[in-house]
């Protein structure tokens, strides 16, 4: 006879199963606004299925990573990309017994906020947003604010996987050790699947890679992932600090700046994947709706009135897929015949 798990069991597994240097979920500093825990599922599980039941986790799926509506059925996606940051985070979570739901659940929320047509898309509209724009502010952003349900407005994650969303780029340093794993995660996931997917476009070649930090790291885009994990978890093993040795770290970051000259911010690339006119299409989307904001979704409206008219247009402009935004486009600036 199968017996049911509840929450306290679970709570019971993680106080005597993981590291001590793993957040337990029991002792989470909890939401924004307080809510009766779930019966089976502990705080990190609830908000990692809040995320994947979300509408900005399925739009993901129609967010460009770094080709712009490819043609290709293997290119990555936002979600694709995700998907994939999430499997690293939980295979490194597990290596050092730290907890698993937490770094999914943070890995899975991470890119909730980027904009369509991937890093172009985010350049443009922090050009010509007044107050910028950073895709993992407005990740944290839209799981307080924009997201919203018949029962709340936001999500109403958890502390910690909402420092873990915020943190997963830039100078900050989340508070977790899950959320510093997906922070490597996350690095390690798309600076080599996107030279698999450079390669796969004939952008770049094999030969093209830095060969020092290919010879580190590995010839392969698996050997190269299963590398840089194993070296992970063998210095972070049993330490209050997640980190690669510096060998790695700066093979690694080397072949990112390798990638933002040669790939991301490439003219040829650009050029190559029609990413030159994505800045047409959102800086006409964002004038727009600037002069037009009651022709806005009422989510967006209500924020306006609230946050002001600018803040309403990024949120709503960055929400959008690639094909919603080229379709709005289409319908609000390209000549429809009689």
């Amino acid at each position: 006879m199968l017996t049911m798990r509840f929450r306290t069991d679970s709570e019971i597994f993680e106080d005597s199963y993981l590291s001590p240097y793993a957040m337990r979920s029991s002792e989470s500093r909890g939401r924004v606004y307080d809510e009766d825990k779930c019966s089976y599922r502990t705080e990190y599980q609830r908000d990692r299925d809040r995320i994947i039941h979300s509408k900005a986790f399925r739009r993901l799926m129609h967010k460009t990573q770094v080709f712009l509506a490819p043609e290709d059925d293997h290119y990555r996606t936002r979600l694709t990309h995700t998907i994939e940051v999430s499997q690293i985070s939980r295979t490194i979570a597990r290596i050092l017994n730290l907890n698993e739901d937490l770094a999914e659940a943070i890995a899975l929320g991470h890119d909730l906020g980027h904009t369509p047509f991937g890093h172009a898309g985010e350049s443009v509209l922090n050009q010509l947003h007044a107050g910028g724009f950073k895709h993992n502010e407005q990740s944290l952003r839209t799981v307080d604010k924009l997201e919203v349900t018949s029962r709340r407005v936001g999500l109403n994650l958890t502390y910690e996987v909402r420092d873990g969303i915020l943190n997963h780029r830039g100078d900050g340093t989340p508070c977790t050790l899950e959320g510093q794993v997906v922070k490597f995660s996350d690095r390690i996931a798309y600076i080599n699947h996107d030279i698999d997917d450079a390669l796969r476009s004939g952008i770049i070649e094999q030969k093209d890679l830095p060969r020092h930090d290919i010879e580190i790291l590995g010839e392969t885009h698996s050997d190269r992932i299963n590398n840089l994990i194993v070296n992970l978890t063998a210095n972070s093993d049993n330490s209050p600090e997640i980190k690669l040795s510096k060998e790695y770290y700066d093979a690694l970051m080397d072949l990112r700046a390798f990638m933002f000259t040669y790939v991301y911010r490439s003219d040829e690339v650009l050029a190559a994947t029609n990413m030159n006119k994505v800045d047409v299409v959102i800086r006409a989307l964002y004038e727009y709706y600037l002069d037009n904001a009651d022709l806005m979704p009422e989510l967006y409206r209500n924020v306006a009135n609230e946050d002001g008219i600018a803040v309403a247009v990024k949120d709503y402009i960055s929400g959008m897929t690639d094909r919603f935004a080229i379709n709005k486009y289409k319908e609000l600036f390209v000549p429809r015949s009689w």
